[in-house]
């Protein structure tokens, strides 16, 4: 599904910060925008207002939200649902209306989080059904690693490659990483420009534009680099971040993210904005408990915990915790499995070629089926060996 666009109308701060929470617990891919992007015609799908206390003002923001944009969703947020207020924000233009019941722990409140939900969940199948014959949806798939050394990169890196190569579509990787990406070094790419440069030029950041921030790569991918700072990006770019992912989104088919494995800030606005969040972890005690940690902390952010797919990296027949116990430890199944190839990994890494175009090997066929899955093909027919003739007979 496509992410949906959401802005949200208010001088409330404090407002501001518990509605977005909530808008983001819905169950589809979000993003909150400022207001309209700088690409033309990139504005929200969707505007919440609050009338709680300036009636008058936010009627007439209502008003002219529904004259600049018939087809816009308009939601009105109020103090409470007295039936002059609801008959007036629905002249207005507003296409649905919620009293504002903070907290989540009566009956009210849950049933007004419940109808809230409803209400954007239809919006974006509304979207989407208006947008059905145009251009695909972008997908955006973000890979979590469970602790440092998981192999985060390595299968982000793989993937992006194999998406690319296999659909032939926009792909983009970015390096969300803190402190020091390396995506752009395993693909053996030294780039003119990093995540950094892009989110300090939202303001010009259209398509060309674009182009020259990317580093391309011979397989079709586009690379945004991770920041060469070790301080940036912060909790300070988290906004430019999910900006500059909605922007990408625009113009890509596909969207991978190597999110590092720490749950700050920018990274939470990548969750949130994503189809998938791959959560990469070890079969040893520490990555497994650090993946506990982690599904919890997206399940406390609201940021789709349904979404969460566990991949398990670097197993072998050895392996001194069952994948059964792994399952049970973490409450998901375990999505993919990658076998445990120190050798043909480190090749890869130092000869700065993926996988997916340096060998053959299992490693290789292994991130080939993972990625066919995620595009629903099969696995293609290999042909039968023949049969060596012996005299020239058969």
């Amino acid at each position: 599904m496509a992410q949906l666009t959401v802005q949200i109308v208010t001088h409330d701060e404090e407002f501001k910060r518990q509605l977005a929470g909530m808008v983001r617990a819905c169950g589809v891919p979000i993003g909150i925008t400022e207001g309209r992007s700088a690409i033309e015609g990139a504005g929200p799908d969707l505007v919440v207002v609050d009338i709680r206390v300036d009636v008058s003002s936010g009627m007439a923001a209502i008003e002219r939200l529904r004259a600049g944009s018939p087809a816009l969703a308009i939601f009105a947020v109020a103090a409470a649902a007295e039936p002059d207020l609801i008959l007036q924000a629905m002249r207005a233009g507003a296409n649905e209306f919620f009293p504002w019941i903070p907290g989540g722990t009566t009956q009210q409140s849950r049933s007004m989080e419940e109808s809230f939900h409803g209400a954007i969940r239809r919006t974006a199948a509304r979207r989407d059904a208006v947008t059905a014959g145009a251009r695909q949806p972008c997908v955006t798939h973000v890979f979590l690693g469970a602790k440092g050394g998981a192999g985060t990169t390595t299968v982000s890196v793989n993937c992006a490659v194999e998406l690319a190569r296999l659909t032939k579509r926009p792909t983009v990787i970015v390096d969300l990483k803190a402190s020091l990406g390396e995506v752009a070094l395993f693909l053996g790419v030294r780039p003119r420009f990093t995540v950094l440069d892009a989110i300090e030029n939202l303001h010009r950041l259209d398509k060309d534009f674009l182009k020259e921030l990317v580093s391309k790569h011979k397989s079709g991918l586009d690379i945004l680099a991770g920041s060469e700072q070790f301080d940036r990006p912060n909790a300070h770019d988290a906004t430019a971040i999910e900006e500059l992912l909605r922007v990408l989104g625009r113009f890509y088919d596909f969207v991978v993210i190597d999110a590092g494995n720490m749950i700050n800030a920018f990274v939470v606005s990548s969750l949130y904005t994503a189809d998938t969040v791959f959560l990469i972890t070890n079969p040893d005690v520490p990555s497994i408990r650090n993946a506990q940690r982690m599904v919890d902390r997206v399940r406390q952010l609201g940021a789709g915990s349904e979404r969460v797919r566990i991949l398990l990296n670097r197993t072998s027949d050895q392996l001194l915790i069952a994948p059964k116990q792994i399952e049970t430890a973490l409450g998901y199944s375990i999505h993919h499995s990658f076998k445990s190839d120190y050798r043909t990994v480190s090749t890869a890494l130092n000869s700065g070629v993926p996988l997916a175009l340096a060998n053959d090997s299992d490693l290789a066929g292994e991130f080939s089926t993972f990625t066919r899955q995620l595009l629903g093909q099969h696995e293609p027919a290999k042909e039968p060996e023949k049969r060596r003739a012996f005299l020239g007979l058969v």
